[in-house]
């Protein structure tokens, strides 16, 4: 896992083979011991060089031996051989070197970096800290506060701003192995002792204290209740107040109490799935792996709205050609500025040029007929999706894809219209379409293998989390938005206010409570939608609405909220008021406080007090239970899929792992039991009612999440 080489005479080669990031395994690690020993023990050697195969120096700690007992030589007294050594080591940097490699390199006493390279300390996003040495050497070599940004971010930084910050000693074009080849030979007479970051001084701020407090209460704001962020920063202030050999014991003890925790399990639970979500399989048996996705060099987006505007953009910056449709001049003019602006500032942001070449313009379909894949973003109304792409099935030549980027519609109703409903797929953004990272590709029953997999690898080249979903309405997260929603709306009713709901969500982790989070879509979306479906019309009472409809309950205050023009920021009221129309900062308004006083007295409800514990349970026990509901019926082919989209498409914690995993983590037997209590107390609530497949799980010993799939038998899977 390591070969070793002699070259030029005098310097030890040392490279890591451990593909694809030669990662810091046992079995690497072990290897480095070996060959560190022979190059420090061999009088022909006068300086080392590590360097990593492939073009990559080292991606850091093999996350796979996380969940069992460590075996191999442990890292840290390894790396603080090599840095006690009396021999030069140069570390050769190429491709990435992150975490675990990141604290290989700063043992190393000079640093060769290849002007493509990545660097970075990303433990943190795995809920645990740099436990190598990382947050005690980096502070020493570049100050506090840059070295707490880092650690307590994550971030990867570019060999430029490394070598900035002070990082490495010299950037390089050329072939950084062979150049770190030569520095170690002109390093070989030099004195090392100032070398050695550990035996550096940890350059100190005189306002030490308040700095560190300071970066404190600003990680508590930006990660609400994630614990690894603040353990780095008291491991970063053992690096500035202690020696290194207590600093080192102090990372070590903060360590142990994250390795074992909930969230570093969540955390690191997330990182399998997102690599997990990407591999699907459809009832014929086709998968993600034998199924050969589509070239697609031209793409059609229909409609310039909101969506339409960010997904041109998405495929665009990839260099995709793409005709972009209107039906009014002023719409497609409009659409127009604003893609073009859009794809400047990008393009700014990235330090590249603007792909404005590959846009055209146009209101008529019959720009289309050459393009390999068009994407329908109209309105939510199946009649005009539908005239849409029976206007595609004329225009487009046979071997075009058509997708619909619907949030709840038929897919297959859509491909029942066209003359290729094989070729028709679902692909759901989430806005704004250039921003969110989640894709779900929505399999109608006849849409073939091959259309599922170029729509699936069309979203990662967009640089997407792509999930394939079955074809139901909402799919799989505005299915399971539902009850989320439901529950929200009936805690208003019983006694709660929004701004206590949302505190207690966002308490939680959210970015956003739920009342905040609609605000912001626009709760004429929702009101819309609940007209589509029936629950609103003409045989509604407006003064006094049914609280029962369709067979169960209803709450109809978000509608008497609509009644009143009040749809969120963009009108500057909402569930909340704001400065003006599309304003940001929400504050409580005593309007909606009287709304719902009024509202609970023509009723006849006693409001009463609602802790913060019960808006929890009520709202993700419902949102996880439709999500067991969801796997019974196959329109999600495992639990980590449900759980990337909540993750990347409507901001579930990551530190709770998404919504089936904080499930497993509290415990299925807890759950079960609490949705028992919650529908015995509201028998009118279908979706508190447990699901069949929870209860199996909880009779089966309630198995890790991983575990599920053995458990679940569909008579039909939508996948």
């Amino acid at each position: 896992m390591a070969r070793y080489e002699l070259v030029k005479r005098s310097v030890a080669l040392i490279t890591l083979t451990n593909p694809p990031v030669n990662a810091l395994s046992s079995a690497v690690r072990h290897a480095i011991a070996k060959s560190m020993e022979h190059a420090l023990n061999d009088p022909k050697v006068k300086a080392v060089v590590i360097c990593g195969e492939n073009g990559r120096f080292c991606g850091g700690a093999d996350i796979r031996e996380f969940a069992g007992p460590l075996r191999g030589p442990p890292l840290v007294p390894l790396l603080d051989a090599i840095e006690a050594g009396e021999k030069p080591v140069v570390a050769a940097i190429e491709g990435v070197a992150l975490g675990g490699g990141f604290e290989l390199a700063l043992v190393c006493h000079y640093r060769i970096v290849h002007f493509k390279a990545r660097l970075g300390l990303p433990e943190v996003t795995l809920g645990i800290l740099p436990a190598a040495g990382g947050t005690q050497r980096l502070p020493r070599l570049i100050g506090i506060p840059a070295a707490l940004e880092l650690i307590t971010t994550g971030r990867h930084i570019s060999a430029q701003e490394a070598l900035k910050l002070g990082i490495v000693d010299q950037v390089t074009e050329q072939n950084a192995c062979e150049l770190a080849v030569e520095f170690a030979l002109r390093a070989v007479a030099k004195p090392l002792s100032s070398r050695r970051v550990s035996m550096l001084t940890t350059p100190c701020p005189p306002d030490l204290d308040a700095l560190l407090e300071a970066v404190t209460m600003q990680v508590k704001r930006k990660a609400r209740g994630v614990m690894a962020p603040l353990a780095c920063i008291q491991a970063v202030r053992a690096a500035a107040t202690m020696p290194y050999s207590k600093g080192i014991k102090r990372e070590s003890e903060l360590m142990a109490t994250l390795f074992n925790s909930g969230q570093a399990r969540a955390l690191q639970y997330c990182f399998f799935a997102q690599r997990t979500a990407g591999k699907w399989t459809l009832p014929s048996g086709a998968q993600w792996n034998n199924s050969k996705p589509r070239e697609i060099r031209s793409a059609a987006i229909i409609g310039l709205g909101t969506m339409g505007r960010g997904i041109v953009v998405s495929l665009a910056r990839v260099g995709i050609s793409v005709i972009a449709v209107e039906s009014e001049k002023k719409l497609l003019e409009t659409g127009k500025q604003m893609v073009i602006g859009m794809l400047e500032r990008d393009a700014k942001r990235r330090g590249v040029s603007a792909s404005l070449n590959l846009l055209k313009f146009t209101l008529s379909l019959q720009d289309l007929k050459d393009v390999d894949l068009v994407i329908e973003a109209v309105f939510e109304d199946m009649a005009l999706k539908k005239r849409v792409f029976q206007e595609l099935s004329k225009v487009c030549r046979p071997a075009t894809l058509l997708c619909t980027n619907t949030s709840g519609l038929d897919v297959d109703a859509l491909a029942g219209v066209t003359d290729r409903p094989h070729l028709v797929v679902g692909m759901h953004f989430f806005s704004p379409a250039h921003v969110m990272k989640l894709l779900e590709v929505v399999c109608g029953p006849r849409s073939s293998s091959e259309t599922i997999a170029t729509a699936m690898s069309l979203g990662k080249r967009m640089g997407k989390v792509s999930v394939a979903v079955g074809n139901c309405p909402g799919f799989v997260g505005n299915r399971m938005l539902k009850p989320y929603l439901d529950q929200a709306t009936f805690l208003l009713e019983e006694g709660a206010t929004p701004e206590q709901i949302d505190k207690a969500l966002e308490d939680f982790g959210f970015a956003m409570g739920v009342f905040r989070m609609s605000d912001l879509a626009g709760l004429d979306v929702g009101w819309r939608v609940r007209k589509e479906s029936g629950l609103i019309g003409p045989d509604v009472d407006p003064k006094n609405p049914p609280r029962r409809r369709q067979g169960r309950r209803y709450c109809p205050i978000p509608d008497m909220v609509c009644e009143q023009g009040r749809f969120g920021q963009k009108t500057g009221r909402g569930w909340y008021m704001y400065d003006k129309p599309g304003g940001t900062n929400a504050k409580p308004d005593p309007l909606i406080q009287n709304l719902l006083e009024m509202y609970r007295s023509r009723y006849g409800i006693q409001p009463r007090n609602i802790s913060d514990q019960e808006i929890i349970e009520r709202c993700l026990f419902a949102l996880a239970n439709e999500g067991f509901r969801i796997l019974e019926d196959g329109i999600a082919a495992r639990p980590e899929d449900i759980d990337v989209i909540y993750l990347f498409g409507y901001g579930f914690p990551r530190h709770g792992g998404g919504p089936m995993f904080y499930a497993s983590m509290v415990g299925l037997e807890r759950v079960l039991e609490r949705l028992e209590h919650y529908h015995q107390a509201h028998p009118d609530v279908p979706h508190l009612e447990p699901s069949p497949l929870l209860k199996k799980l909880v009779a089966c010993g309630s198995p890790p999440v991983q575990k599920w799939r053995e458990h679940i038998k569909t008579m039909h899977s939508h996948l």
